[in-house]
């Protein structure tokens, strides 16, 4: 089997650690491994597969001579407008967890159990990490829409702090007002990222635009209220779904079971649904509290939960690149 020659680039953060503690769990045949950070993060010696390894200065020319196939990049939006073509243009398929290049019509925006045929439309060399919130309801809105066809979704988010970086961890951990501008601590804050002209947040649009781009439908009606809240790890999700057509209740739990990546915790009568607790440090979406809506014809509430660094960020890159990978060994 062919080896690989991989990147981290934004190695030192928390989705960056990630990134390298998933790419060892998961294996991939890597050849050689290079780690990319600030000038600030150079020289820093981080581990993987038992050997020590220097954090390199990221720079334009940084990428030229290694030959790399794929560069996984989670260093922020404005660090991979700059530096994400650099790495394309020395050969290397970049996956990027910002949201920069997500709504570019050439870079397809991928979680490879719903959608990795749309890599075909990878025409810059990047491809586009979704938002964390928005990976997790993927695995569960894929297979109804395939099933039942979908009018309409709203979401309603609990996001947790590590959302928000070292800094938002810290306030959580602290009672400090670092990141967020209110504290975090016995509060919930309905404010994550900038508010737009329209009155939604960033976050907000963030999910409705990457839904249609993902589900390949542009017109569905999608409209989401994300908040942050105090937990340190694993965002939660109330979705509230429209199908096209009827539905029972116990033929739904059957699908959403068997659908890959996704966990059914549902059993009311036990306590057992999906909580932040339990799915922190898990790559699965787990789901649950799944009911009829009788307010609307074909309304179905549910529940899911993910670690939004894992499935939300580092483990959907690396699941792309294996995919890759896998794709190229044929």
């Amino acid at each position: 089997m062919k080896k690989y020659n991989i990147a981290v680039v934004g190695a030192t953060g928390v989705v960056g650690r990630m990134m390298i503690k998933v790419l060892e769990e998961r294996q991939l045949p890597i050849e050689n491994l290079y780690l990319f950070a600030s000038s600030r993060s150079k020289g820093t010696k981080l581990t993987f597969n038992g050997k020590e390894y220097e954090v390199e200065e990221l720079t334009h020319t940084c990428f030229d001579g290694k030959n790399i196939d794929i560069a996984l990049f989670s260093a922020g939006g404005e660090t991979s407008r700059i530096f994400a073509p650099s790495a394309a243009k020395a050969g290397a398929t970049v996956i990027d967890n910002s949201s920069y290049w997500r709504m570019d019509k050439d870079v397809p925006l991928i979680v490879p159990e719903v959608n990795f045929e749309s890599i075909k439309d990878c025409r810059k060399g990047i491809i586009a990490n979704p938002n964390c919130s928005t990976i997790q309801a993927m695995l569960v809105l894929k297979p109804l829409m395939d099933r039942y066809g979908i009018k309409r979704v709203i979401y309603s988010t609990y996001q947790s702090v590590s959302g928000a970086g070292l800094k938002g961890l810290n306030d959580l951990k602290n009672g400090t007002s670092e990141k967020f501008i209110y504290p975090i601590t016995n509060n919930c804050i309905p404010h994550i990222d900038v508010f737009l002209d329209n009155g939604y947040t960033k976050e907000e649009q963030k999910m409705i635009d990457e839904t249609r781009k993902i589900l390949s439908k542009p017109d569905m009606r999608v409209t989401a209220t994300t908040v942050r809240v105090p937990v340190f790890y694993a965002h939660s999700e109330s979705i509230n779904i429209e199908l096209e057509k009827e539905f029972e209740i116990e033929d739904v739990k059957e699908l959403l079971k068997n659908s890959e990546g996704v966990v059914l915790q549902d059993d009311v009568e036990n306590n057992v649904y999906p909580m932040p607790l339990y799915a922190a440090d898990h790559d699965e979406v787990f789901v649950g509290r799944i009911r009829r809506d009788f307010t609307v014809e074909n309304g179905i509430n549910l529940f899911c939960v993910a670690d939004n660094l894992r499935k939300g960020a580092a483990t959907n890159a690396v699941q792309i690149a294996q995919k890759i990978i896998e794709t190229n060994n044929k």
